[in-house]
């Protein structure tokens, strides 16, 4: 395993984060104690230091097992966790990112995982009711404190983000040093703005979902197991069957799964891109830490994205034809290092 700094920070992190939602059973789902414990040390066998997790994840029970688990060598790992979404139903402020409910919530993180701070402590999603300046100064406190060290925000416009990092180094707050977003062969929409977004404020980028609610671990590839799974999820698309369909082939074709071909193509692209793998067994997770040795030829580079591209959509497309509406005879003689 090997290390990226973590956006505009110091922070070293492990190139593959170890995502903890399935760590307890209180779902209805998920493993045990002790099938938790095991996939933690196998992860941490192979160098990984950065786990993610969340107050509310199996309603507490992921954080007391991580903090289990980290509890003998506690400085060693990386450890984030994340606010917002209720643990308590009926009560109006056990969720939100406004002040009160992201202190209680650290409070009972801290508790919940037996340390008395938190390596990375992220924005879990935007709730469209706080002000930011109110999210961004709590936050600010909180590192302050010495409760919190460093700062991430998930599942959040772009425009906020850029916003609310633009607000902080203004006031000399702490700002965002990483995003957590939805991103896979099957879901590339964050390419549009949050990516680009991205890769410009130097904010480290770990994607969940990588491999597309388990469509890309090539299990639905048949049409009968499509069908199944559409009774039981709802339908798997035509166009994510054949994207997982020729991650199949390439995987076939260098001796690898379905699962580490669409992780291999994940930590291809640009910018500072940890992929936080989440399994349910030990096996699963061994399969994708080996998504490490795999190598993908531009060739392969270039089916899977082609299967799986985008439209960008309005502005994108309108701008790339103004191109010579804007810079006439010159467009082709411009060399533009400040687009990629």
């Amino acid at each position: 395993m090997k290390y990226k700094l973590l956006g505009r920070s110091g922070l070293r992190v492990s190139e593959l984060a170890l995502g903890t939602m399935t760590f307890g059973e209180d779902w209805g789902w998920g493993a045990s104690k002790d099938e938790s414990r095991k996939m933690f040390d196998l992860y941490a066998s192979q160098g990984g230091n950065f786990i993610d997790t969340a107050v509310n994840y199996t309603d507490g029970t992921s954080e007391k097992f991580v903090g289990d688990f980290i509890s003998s060598d506690r400085d060693h790992f990386v450890l984030a966790t994340k606010f917002t979404l209720n643990t308590r139903r009926p009560d109006p402020n056990f969720g939100g990112n406004h002040r009160k409910n992201l202190m209680r919530s650290v409070e009972q993180s801290l508790t919940q995982l037996k340390t008395d701070f938190i390596d990375l402590l992220w924005l879990h999603a935007w709730d469209f009711t706080t002000p930011l300046d109110e999210v961004m100064r709590t936050l600010d406190d909180l590192v302050r404190s010495g409760k919190v060290l460093y700062l991430g925000i998930s599942d959040t416009p772009a425009w906020i983000v850029s916003q609310a990092n633009t607000m902080a180094d203004l006031r000399g707050w702490t700002p965002f040093a990483a995003l957590q977003i939805p991103y896979s062969l099957i879901e590339r929409t964050p390419e549009r703005d949050l990516l680009p977004m991205a890769r410009v404020l130097d904010l480290a980028v770990t994607p969940w979902g990588i491999l597309g609610s388990g469509v890309l671990s090539g299990k639905y590839n048949s049409d009968a197991k499509a069908s199944g799974r559409a009774q039981l999820r709802g339908p798997v698309s035509e166009k994510s069957l054949t994207i997982a369909r020729e991650a199949e082939s390439i995987a076939k074709e260098i001796g690898a799964t379905t699962s580490q071909v669409a992780v291999a193509w994940l930590r291809k692209q640009e910018g500072v891109i940890v992929p936080i793998l989440g399994a349910r067994t030990p096996d699963q997770l061994s399969d994708n830490l080996k998504s490490l040795e795999i190598h993908l030829e531009p060739a392969h580079l270039k089916r899977l994205d082609e299967v799986s591209k985008i439209e960008l959509g309005f502005p994108y497309g309108f701008l790339n034809l103004a191109s010579d509406m804007i810079f006439g005879a010159s467009a082709d003689q411009l060399e533009n290092h400040h687009r990629k």
